[in-house]
């Protein structure tokens, strides 16, 4: 498809994204996302031992010098309009807080889009993946007698993951493929790109793809334990000499994707647009099961540049998984320049961030939080600053990469080339995922550019 205002080649497997929802530690919504983004917000919590002793931690473990008491957390799980989605009180008591949020956040971000699920004419698909369900076992298990066979069934489809997509698909009326997934930390990701295959295969019109990860109670520690994934301090510095690990948080996110022919032609707002995107495996040739891999990132990084059909030096930015461990960085800095080495020797020319730096990980929620981080970034032509970064990782050679570390706000200038990004996840066991996304132009209907 030739577009004649701009005098540039849209592809017919252009996704565009037409609507951002979304519940951050820190921020309720998409505007307070990119305030606290743009000012190096770090939104991480730290609990009082009143406050972990509300949770229910045991006062040894606070007294636990190895016991960090650090978080990231998001307010009002506990709130749930149940009568506007016709739930009783007592169904959305058992349902798991999780679910809630989603069903709450695919709706507004359907509503923010500008469309409503009844009478839209289109075939809309729910693609999206939710974290472990501590609800179940820190709060009905105790408060519930489960041995009425009417109680069990009831608790299980309003608690276990396999309902989170078809719970929306029918509160909304929704008529699309309805299929929740599950890879970890890549969740969020993989459901876009089988979301965004589902709309070029035609399978349905428009899709709502996301996750959801809230752990029950939220003002809890951790324990650190020294070579383990935790920080030990409640910071997440990734890809520095002093990165010793993550922070836990939790968070919500939903975005509504089209084909690009489609928003266009419908006057839609367009955020941005997703050029092409990859999903693989590592494999068994690594370290060990919940140990990543340089052939499988790389291999997953170069797919969807091939797939996208960009060049890896128009890519100017790239929102890594970034986990500021001692393993991970080195091995993903590694995996993106073996990638970006297939076509191009140029160093130093993309920058790299983590938004793990602002507000830990965030489980299944790790990838959307870094799509919608770039997509902020691509609309407003800045890129934000990654957080807690000084001294390099002696194990990453950024001085013979095409990457280096943002540590500040920074204007995002191309000229006349596109402004690219690729956004990476990398699950434990191996699951991969890769999303190439452009910015949107005047031609593809965009409103709200500022």
């Amino acid at each position: 498809m030739f577009d004649q205002d701009s005098h540039e080649t849209i592809s017919d497997s252009d996704i565009a994204i037409i609507g951002m929802n979304c519940r951050f530690p820190g921020a309720q919504c998409i505007d307070e996302y990119w305030q606290n983004l743009r000012d190096g917000v770090e939104s991480i919590t730290s609990f009082s031992d009143e406050e972990l002793a509300s949770s229910g931690v045991e006062y040894d473990l606070v007294c636990n010098p190895n016991y960090v008491k650090a978080g990231a957390v998001i307010p009002g799980i506990e709130l749930f309009d149940a009568d506007f989605f016709d739930f009783s009180a007592s169904e959305a008591e058992m349902i798991d807080p999780q679910h809630r949020l989603f069903l709450e956040c695919a709706w507004e971000v359907l509503e923010s889009a500008g469309y409503d699920s009844e009478s839209y004419k289109g075939s809309i698909g729910v693609y999206a993946g939710a974290g472990m369900n501590t609800y179940l076992y820190n709060n009905l298990y105790k408060n519930y007698i489960l041995s009425e066979p009417a109680r069990v069934f009831q608790t299980m489809i309003t608690n276990d993951k396999d309902f989170l997509s078809t719970k929306v698909s029918y509160k909304l009326n929704l008529k699309g493929p309805s299929i929740t997934i599950q890879t970890a930390c890549s969740t969020s990701l993989v459901a876009i790109h089988l979301a965004c295959q589902s709309l070029l295969n035609g399978e349905c019109d428009m899709a709502l793809s996301g996750a959801v990860s809230v752990r029950i109670p939220q003002k809890t520690g951790y324990l650190h334990q020294e070579g383990m994934i935790l920080s030990p301090d409640g910071h997440c510095r990734a890809f520095d000499a002093k990165a010793q690990g993550i922070v836990v948080g939790s968070g919500v996110g939903v975005i509504v994707l089209k084909r690009l022919e489609d928003a266009m032609a419908d006057g839609d707002t367009v955020h941005a647009v997703i050029k092409g995107s990859a999903i693989n495996n590592d494999g068994s040739l690594k370290v060990g099961f919940t140990a990543p891999s340089v052939d499988g990132q790389s291999k997953v990084i170069a797919e969807a540049q091939d797939v996208a059909g960009v060049d890896p030096e128009t890519i100017t930015f790239i929102e890594s998984h970034g986990t500021g461990t001692a393993l991970g960085d080195p091995i993903e800095i590694k995996a993106l320049t073996q990638a970006f080495q297939l076509s191009t020797q140029k160093r130093g020319f993309c920058a790299i961030g983590s938004v793990k730096t602002n507000f830990g990980h965030l489980d299944t929620v790790a990838g959307i939080a870094g799509i919608m981080k770039t997509v902020l970034a691509l609309k407003h032509r800045q890129i934000p600053p990654s957080l807690h970064f000084e001294q390099p990782n002696p194990a990453i050679d950024f001085a013979n990469s095409p990457f280096y570390v943002n540590t500040k706000l920074s204007s995002w200038n191309t000229g006349e080339i596109p402004r690219r990004a690729g956004v990476s996840s990398f699950g434990i066991g191996g699951t991969n995922a890769h999303v190439i996304i452009e910015e949107a132009r005047a031609n593809h209907a965009l409103t709200n550019y500022s």
